[in-house]
């Protein structure tokens, strides 16, 4: 049976077509949109209708929701899977998600909750994989000269957010939106395991920001109005994550060697080793598993769900120090598997902790790891994916 795979360049995609080849099933792909991002939606539908007429594949399936490829699916009366890895994702809003040959995965419990009710049979909650299989070859290629280039203390891989703060670009808003703004941010870094945000946030400030945004994110045809939700996730949620990252490097790199993998711009550290950013699918695995603690900090726009990360560090065998989630405790046992944080005074006490416990933190790592392997693998994913539209 044969399937179509739109592609536009997520790093899980090549995950995902293998596991979708491990169960039987052809994948032809759709590559265009890696290499041209300024496709419209017109050329999209007419890269996946050309694919429909010829191929006439069992569903489509992609990294994220489009509502252009949901449309053309529902003309063709095809299935159209995909399944989220971000968040926020406001293409969400769009009247697509209610067609009834959508298969909607969402990864964020939260989320889910949002916009299951418009579609509540099309609509499913499916938690993020790793592809352990793909990082242990990695990890055994792992040589001298890599050991001494990545093994770390403490090791964060990823954006700082600064380049992709938008809330810095808002024209025209007041010194009381402002203020308003940092309020939301401080009460939010003192919150683990929900995000007030979108909740408290006033329809004066999100129209501020909506007005002084040069590209501020909207729908024609929506199933609910977008704009705090925008407002509060894409803009003042990339200003709590820039916030956040910052302040919790330069506050572990007080007492702890911290080393920081990046392409963001680091002017803000101070006594964090930064580095240039690294591969993906080639170096990444390797920091993860030779690096004593790998820091993960959850962006808050993701809810109460579990980033990629936390399954990327996991399924390379390393030792992982993550913010607490509301979701954690349901995939992961915290202290056997992983270690959690509520406060940046614990993480810096448990980084103390597990740096002083070489034994304990490599048998947490080791269980990590098994878990993963044993139960959240993208193979275990997609086979939940397909009985759930078998």
């Amino acid at each position: 049976m044969k399937i179509l795979v739109y592609r536009y360049g997520n790093i899980c995609e090549p995950d995902i077509i293998t596991a979708f080849q491990k169960l039987g099933l052809t994948v032809i792909e759709e590559n265009t949109e890696i290499t041209n991002k300024k496709l419209s939606s017109a050329e999209r539908i007419q890269l996946v209708e050309h694919i429909l007429k010829s191929e006439c594949p069992l569903f489509v399936f992609s990294i994220n929701f489009y509502p252009s490829i949901a449309e053309i699916c529902r003309i063709y009366k095809t299935r159209y899977l995909c399944w989220t890895v971000d968040s926020p994702v406001p293409e969400l809003f769009s009247q697509s998600i209610c067609h009834g040959t959508n298969h909607i995965f969402l990864f964020d419990q939260a989320q889910y909750q949002r916009f299951a009710p418009y579609n509540p049979e099309s609509i499913h909650y499916l938690p993020l994989a790793a592809c352990a299989e793909r990082f242990d070859k990695v990890i055994s290629s792992i040589s001298e000269q890599d050991r001494q280039k990545y093994s770390t203390d403490i090791s964060f891989v990823g954006s700082l957010y600064n380049e992709k703060n938008l809330l810095r670009d808002v024209k025209g808003l007041s010194d009381h939106a402002r203020g308003y703004i940092d309020a939301l941010v401080e009460i939010s870094l003192k919150i683990y395991g929900y995000n007030p945000v979108e909740d408290v946030l006033s329809d004066d400030v999100t129209a501020a920001i909506k007005a002084g945004a040069d590209d501020f994110y909207t729908l024609e045809k929506s199933v609910a109005d977008s704009d705090r939700y925008v407002a509060a996730h894409n803009y003042i949620g990339m200003q709590i994550a820039e916030t956040e990252r910052i302040r919790t490097l330069n506050t572990l790199a007080k007492y702890f060697m911290v080393d920081l993998f990046t392409r963001s711009d680091t002017s803000s550290l101070q006594g964090v080793r930064t580095h240039g950013g690294v591969a993906t699918l080639t170096e990444m695995p390797k920091i993860f598993h030779l690096s004593k603690i790998n820091l993960n900090m959850t962006i808050k726009p993701i809810q109460t769900g579990l980033p990629l990360r936390i399954f990327d560090i996991l399924g390379c065998g390393g030792f992982l120090m993550t913010n607490f989630q509301t979701e954690l405790p349901e995939y992961f046992d915290i202290g056997v598997d992983l270690e959690a944080y509520s406060s940046i005074e614990e993480l810096v006490d448990k980084c103390a902790y597990y740096l002083a416990h070489e034994d304990e933190r490599r048998q947490i790592a080791r269980n990590g790891y098994e878990k993963v392997c044993a139960n959240h693998t993208y193979f275990h994913r997609l086979k939940e994916m397909i009985a759930a539209i078998s």
